[in-house]
């Protein structure tokens, strides 16, 4: 069919129907990697409505009647990927106006049909935190989505206990935010600002506690000082993009101030701090690359990082994020692999991309490791998720498979340039390729 209209005849319908989802499904005969324990070989994982109902060696575990069976023999099985820090989904957030705007939703700046979600699955990447750029002191609240495949945005979200789309919030220092004024120009205008945001949003609570159950009496509402007193209350995580030590330091100094939790991402230079990141128990998303460069405030970024946190007895903090597209989704295994060769060890590299990267995101409970009860996102790797040979060959996300590198479709994503698979017409990739999309 015509990529173009096939895409315009889905436009209303689910692409990933309810009743693959309701399917149980038996992996078989793989080694599994379940992150909360030793790895198991030849072991059963079994998923039901989403969930994972079952998971051991094959002498423990009994396939269910009626399961479908996937013979991952010779394979190996791994959580989902966890990416702390993406830009995938073509959204972005604040504008030139201001330097702080808390008020602005990643929920309505992501397109959910974008190709770097495609992109994303075939990288083995089955939760994002999509959040806008770093072009601001804050530029409002990130949104964390399952990476199955939609129609609207609503159906990737997370949701806090109360229903709303979840998030944390993007803040950022450093010279990204140093520009003409209203933005600061200098590193201790841009805190100044930062506590004044802050101190504000507290006013604002004084004042509404102080009406009491006079509406008369309460100040205009406000989404910015709302949003900054989640982050005072800690139902939103700060997502902070920092990497001079001094400017981690700065925002370990705010942390601590006003009470708010905080991801620490990039920090280039943890290296240099990391006795004071251990001490604030900062989870650090960290962003490994194999050319740096290009970036004056990366200049003397070291992969030694992780394993500096790791030896001082906090490998809980070590995570990573792809940044994408400063490292390509498709890739993001091989992160964890560059900080093995810098000194970490594989067990503290491989929690980094699944269980600490989804406690970063408050998700630990439902992903990041194989565990009965947990969501059923899966990943299938041909081989050692650390060995630059290894490819992800399926992708499941809550029991349905979404990536699977041995359709031809699919592979496009794995192994395209940009362009490639997308579901349009004239894409020079593409030409003559009559197959649908997925």
């Amino acid at each position: 069919m015509n990529r173009l209209l096939f895409a315009v005849a889905c436009a209303g319908a689910p692409i990933a129907p309810a009743a693959a989802q309701n399917e149980t499904v038996a992996f078989v005969g793989g080694r599994l990697l379940p992150m909360n324990g030793a790895p198991l070989e030849g072991g059963v994982l079994v998923v039901r409505e989403g969930k994972i109902v079952a998971i051991g060696a094959k002498s423990d575990i009994s396939v269910p009647p009626g399961a479908r069976v996937v013979d991952v023999s010779g394979k190996q099985l791994m959580p989902g990927l966890v990416d702390t820090h993406s830009h995938v989904g073509g959204g972005w957030g604040a504008d030139s106006s201001a330097p702080i705007q808390p008020g602005v939703r990643m929920l309505d700046a992501v397109n959910c049909r974008d190709s770097g979600l495609q992109r994303a699955q075939a990288g083995g990447i089955t939760t994002l935190n999509i959040m806008s750029g770093s072009g601001h002191l804050m530029s409002g609240q990130t949104i964390y989505v399952k990476n199955r495949d939609a129609n609207t945005i609503e159906e990737l979200c997370y949701r806090f206990a109360d229903g709303e789309p979840m998030g944390g919030m993007k803040m950022a220092n450093g010279t990204n935010s140093q520009r003409n004024p209203p933005f600061p120009e200098t590193r201790g205008k841009s805190a100044a600002l930062v506590r004044e945001a802050f101190i504000a949003a507290l006013e604002y609570r004084r004042k509404v506690q102080g009406a009491g159950d006079d509406a008369s009496k309460l100040p205009p509402r406000d989404l910015g000082h709302e949003a900054l007193l989640e982050l005072v209350d800690g139902k939103r995580i700060v997502h902070h993009h920092t990497h001079r030590h001094d400017d981690i330091v700065t925002v370990l100094r705010l942390s601590k101030e006003f009470g708010f939790r905080v991801v620490l991402h990039h920090v280039s230079e943890a290296y240099k701090v990391a006795d004071e990141i251990v001490a604030a128990n900062a989870p650090c998303s960290l962003i490994v690359i194999d050319t740096p460069g290009g970036k004056l405030e990366a200049s003397e970024f070291d992969a030694r990082s992780a394993a500096e946190l790791e030896r001082r007895g906090a490998p809980q903090l070590v995570g990573f994020h792809t940044d994408d597209w400063i490292t390509d989704s498709r890739v993001f295994l091989r992160s964890a692999a560059l900080a093995v060769r810098a000194g970490v060890t594989r067990e503290t590299a491989l929690a980094g991309l699944t269980i600490n990267a989804a406690r970063m995101l408050d998700l630990g409970e439902r992903v990041g490791s194989l565990e009965v009860g947990k969501d059923a996102d899966v990943i299938v790797l041909s081989g050692d998720p650390l060995s630059v040979y290894t490819r992800v060959e399926q992708t499941w996300v809550e029991g349905v498979k979404v990536f699977d590198l041995a359709d031809p479709g699919d592979r496009k994503w794995a192994d395209g340039g940009w362009g490639a698979g997308m579901p349009r017409m004239l894409a020079t990739c593409c030409l003559g390729d009559e197959e649908d999309p997925k």
